[in-house]
């Protein structure tokens, strides 16, 4: 079989210079193994990609006659090393980047890596755009620092209030936060970070690492806001945007359940100035009575993270404590009964989360919680360092394109997205009851 309709293996010199390999095709990983992508796996590169160099780690391609896997460790005599391309918001990876690790090399920071190529069409990522909303989009945000200028102004106008000065002094302005950059550009959806601690010790937490060999994404918020605070931020939003959203749980927090009381004491406040918008909350779901009592304090939507359906994956990458993975379909159990939006925040990482025996467990789990939408969110790991903290055995995967396809096969209903929709109330009874629709459109790429 020839491979040679395949993109070219992308490298870098040592002066981080990009270039293709003159034969060699580009491959994916696909848990502990290589292979080539798949025409219908492959997309242009979409807009507002990275492309990261990848120290310690020679590039590997397959030879486009025989087949045959190959790592190259130099080219026309100098060091070459492996390249691979992190996605923008509202994309999914099909494959991560392959390599061959050195010995010397250290772990990666805390991103995505996806596999990458080069045709004379340009650059191709194995991925796939899973959301067609364009809230993100690079291109989506005005030139210039009219979101800055905004958040600076809104400071002045109220100084009082922490969490504005913290959205828009370190999200806005330093981390250039997407969702902190809408909130001042009055679109979309809000953060509304709240927790300084976690019960959660994640392996990839970007806020807070105990590894000292890979370091954060960001730094953790260093105090707990009031629910005046919370309450002002949220009202401030949600009374200038149409189907707007506020979502606690944000990256640059620990788990907001651990200050529950705090979101209930705000999400009441925010329903006593408004019932306009969507209150939705992004947790690892760890205590039920709380999930309950927010609920019945107006919280429209939970969006719940997941790396697995498969409790002794859950359990090595997210070691929880003080709760566990029955918890967690507990509080889904809470929201359905509820009759409330639930999200699944689907943490993908191929080989793993494609397996045969994961796609039993995540339709067995969808059966007994009937989560409305899936959002496919690239796990940003190290993806050695993923594998070494696993409990698991490689099993059989079936490529992340057909594992959509058969969840989408199963559950035809469910939404598959990347973002928070913003959720409408029924025509009769209150906000965030069964017949909630999304008021934004979901249109799906996978069969």
């Amino acid at each position: 079989m020839s491979f040679s309709h395949l993109p070219y293996l992308v490298m870098a010199d040592r002066k981080g210079r990009i270039f293709e390999h003159p034969l060699l095709r580009m491959a994916g990983r696909s848990g502990l193994s290589v292979r080539p992508p798949q025409p219908d796996e492959l997309i242009p590169l979409p807009s507002g990609s990275d492309l990261y160099v990848l120290p310690g780690r020679r590039p590997v391609g397959i030879h486009p006659e025989t087949g045959k896997i190959q790592a190259v460790n130099t080219f026309r005599r100098e060091p070459v090393t492996a390249v691979s391309v992190f996605l923008p918001p509202a994309h999914t990876g099909y494959l991560t980047a392959a390599f061959e690790k050195r010995e010397s090399a250290l772990a990666l920071p805390l991103y995505a890596y996806t596999a990458l190529g080069w045709s004379e069409e340009g650059f191709f990522a194995a991925a796939v755009r899973i959301d067609p909303d364009t809230r993100q989009d690079l291109g989506h945000f005005p030139k210039g620092n009219v979101d800055v200028l905004n958040a600076e102004a809104l400071v002045r106008e109220r100084p009082h209030n922490r969490l504005i000065s913290h959205l828009a002094r370190n999200c806005c302005k330093v981390y250039r936060c997407p969702a902190a950059r809408n909130l001042f550009l009055n679109r979309f959806e809000a953060p509304l970070p709240t927790s300084t601690a976690c019960n959660a010790r994640c392996v990839g937490c970007i806020s807070l690492q105990e590894n000292p060999g890979v370091p954060c994404s960001q730094d953790r918020m260093d105090f707990i806001p009031t629910p005046e605070e919370v309450a002002e931020v949220a009202l401030y939003h949600l009374n200038r945007v149409p189907d707007g959203v506020v979502s606690f749980g944000q990256g640059c927090e620990g788990e907001p359940l651990t200050n529950w009381k705090i979101l209930e004491a705000s999400i009441r406040l925010i329903r006593q100035g408004t019932k306009k918008g969507t209150i939705n909350l992004n947790t690892n779901a760890s205590i039920p009575q709380a999930i309950a009592a927010l609920f019945d304090a107006g919280l429209t939507s939970i969006r719940v993270s997941l790396n697995s359906a498969r409790p002794p994956l859950y359990h090595s990458y997210f070691r929880p404590v003080g709760y566990n993975f029955d918890d967690v379909v507990k509080s889904m159990e809470i929201a359905r009964e509820k009759g409330k939006f639930i999200s699944i925040n689907y943490f993908v990482f191929p080989g793993v989360t494609d397996e045969e025996e994961e796609l039993e467990a995540f339709l067995s789990l969808s059966e007994r919680v009937q989560p409305d939408m899936i959002q496919w969110r690239n796990l940003n790991i190290d993806p050695d360092l993923y594998i070494q903290c696993l409990d698991w055995e490689p099993g059989t995967a079936m490529g992340m394109k057909n594992f959509m396809g058969a969840i989408r096969q199963r559950f035809p209903e469910m939404q598959f997205g990347y973002f928070n929709p913003s959720v409408k109330k029924g025509p009769e009874e209150g906000i965030g009851n069964r017949e909630e629709k999304m008021v934004i459109p979901l249109k799906n790429q996978i069969p």
